[in-house]
Formats: structure tokens, sequence, C-alpha cells
């Protein structure tokens, strides 16, 4: 049987504390962290999308002195795709590998892990751009009817306030007749993956959030969102549809209080982290721990690595 390298993937919910853990594990095991989170990507987004404090060294962040990949490299008027998310992130843990460290996935975007521990074949649907200009003159409402009437599948996991993804979804079953979700088939895999969860209590997930964004307020965010507008990033590209820019669309055009878009982030964040928990409760494969089980963590790690 043909020996697989090892990855180690640590995932949760948001303000699950996933970034501290896979920090201690990298100083432990000798690793470097990936990014799996489809938003830290993008330049000029530190705060909105919770990148960890830390500099770039010789081209490679670093957090605590582990580099950390995936953070802070694209434009945010560029389109980040699965397909991009999967080629770069391959290339990234064969890079790791051959330099003798251990690659650690982080993230909470579930579809972003399973691209790579389940090795899935991304459909191959390319953008039809009259399709989308139709799809477009659609109200956000319109088109999550649409996804819900078309491909219910792909509407129970798709994160239905981000246009651009389900404008995606819909694009696929509209263009092949087949689901979204479903055209997601899986390959030989590409690696020995030990997945480790990080639970916690829904209410101190909760509590946690509210406490995160708060602090992200403190430390500028609408500073963060003003300075991408004045840069000439328009509310319509991928990046400023997501979590932590889109709130405060009607507070910047003074048509809302800064209370109520600081009130709907939160509860926007708590409804994401509540559908990461239900992607993530699918996959038996992962091992879950509190985030207090250091000792417990470090000795499946080892025996993990050791296997």
């Amino acid at each position: 049987m043909e020996k697989l390298e090892k990855l180690l993937v640590i995932l949760g919910p948001t303000a699950s504390g996933k970034t501290s853990l896979a920090i201690k594990l990298a100083k432990k095991f000798d690793g470097e962290i990936i990014s799996a989170d489809s938003r830290q990507v993008y330049k000029y987004m530190k705060i909105g999308t919770d990148v960890p404090d830390g500099e770039t060294v010789d081209g490679r962040y670093m957090v605590q002195g582990i580099p950390h990949h995936l953070i802070n490299l694209i434009d945010p008027a560029e389109d980040f795709s699965l397909a991009d998310f999967k080629r770069e992130t391959l290339i990234k843990i064969k890079d790791i590998h051959n330099r003798g460290k251990l690659p650690i996935l982080v993230g909470g975007t579930g579809l972003y892990i399973s691209t790579i521990v389940d090795n899935l074949d991304i459909p191959k649907v390319k953008p039809n751009k009259e399709l989308r200009k139709e799809l477009e003159d659609k109200s956000l409402s319109e088109l999550v009817n649409m996804l819900r009437e078309k491909d219910s599948d792909s509407y129970k996991v798709v994160d239905v306030k981000n246009p651009r993804r389900v404008l995606r979804a819909l694009e696929v079953v509209l263009g092949s007749g087949q689901s979204f979700i479903q055209q997601r088939t899986k390959s030989k895999p590409e690696f020995d993956c030990l997945q480790v969860g990080i639970k916690r209590d829904r209410e101190e997930i909760y509590q946690r959030i509210n406490t995160r964004i708060d602090e992200m307020i403190e430390q500028g965010l609408v500073d963060e969102v003003n300075a991408l507008l004045k840069r000439g990033y328009g509310w319509d590209i991928n990046s400023m549809s997501g979590l932590g820019y889109r709130q405060f669309k009607n507070y910047i055009a003074g048509t809302d209080s800064l209370e109520n878009a600081i009130n709907c982030l939160k509860q926007d964040t708590r409804h994401y982290a509540k559908r990461q928990i239900s992607w993530f409760r699918r996959d038996k494969a992962i091992k879950w721990f509190n985030s207090t089980d250091l000792s417990k963590i470090d000795t499946l790690v080892t025996d993990f690595l050791c296997k």
C-alpha cells in the first residue's frame, strides 16, 4: 500500500480557538500553518477576517515564529474560487513536506477543508457571462429562492447571504442540470489526514463571537471598511460581500446606526457558526476535543505522526 504524507487539520466554528491551538501544535511538531479560510486570502482585510497578528518576513507571513500560508495574498477585487484554493493549498502542502515540516491546515470553511481531506473534484461548469448577467438583475432573496427550488441540497450548505456563492451554485445547477454539491465527487486521497475539531458549548461560542466583534470595532474595523472603499473596492465584489464588511454598508451610507450594524454582524456571525457546526457534524472522521484537552491532543498527534 502506498504510504501517504501526513496532514494535520485543525477545524471548528469561528471563535472556537483554532488559531491558538494550531500555533501550539506547530511549535511542538515543527509545523507550518495553511489557512483554510475563504476570506483571509485577501489583502487589506486583516481585522474583518480576523487574521492573527504577525509580520511579513522574506515574503512569508509569520505569527509567533510560525509561517502562515494563504494569508494576504490577492487583491480584494479578484475572485478566489474553490479550485484556486485547492490548487494553491496542494502546492503549499507539498512544499512544506519537501522541507521536512508538518503541514497544518487550519480553518472553519468546511468545503475548503473537505476539498483537500476528501480530494473532492471541483464542478467543471465554466462561468456563463450571459447567465450571470441575467441572474445579477435579480435581488438576493430572489436568487436564494431560486436556489432553494432548483438545488435544495446546495441551499442547505451554501452561504445564502453571499451573492457570489449563491450565483455560482445556481450557475452550476442551471448550466449542468446537476446539483452543485452533488457534483463534488471524491478521488483517491492524497494525504493521510488527522482532523482535530475544537468543541465548545454553543452559548460559549456565541459569547466569544460577541466579544471578538467588540474587539474588532476597537481595533478599527470601520476604518478598515472605509479604507477599502477609498481604494475603490465597491460593495459588489465578492470580498466586500463577506462577513465583517457588508454589514456596514447602510451605516456608511448614513441610513443606519453603528449599533445596528454591529448587532447585525454579531447575529450573522452566530448564524454562520451554527452552519459551520452543522457541516462538521456530518464528518465522522473528525476527532473532537475541548479546547483545554491539550495533553490528549498532543498524544493523538504524536501517535498519528509515529504510526
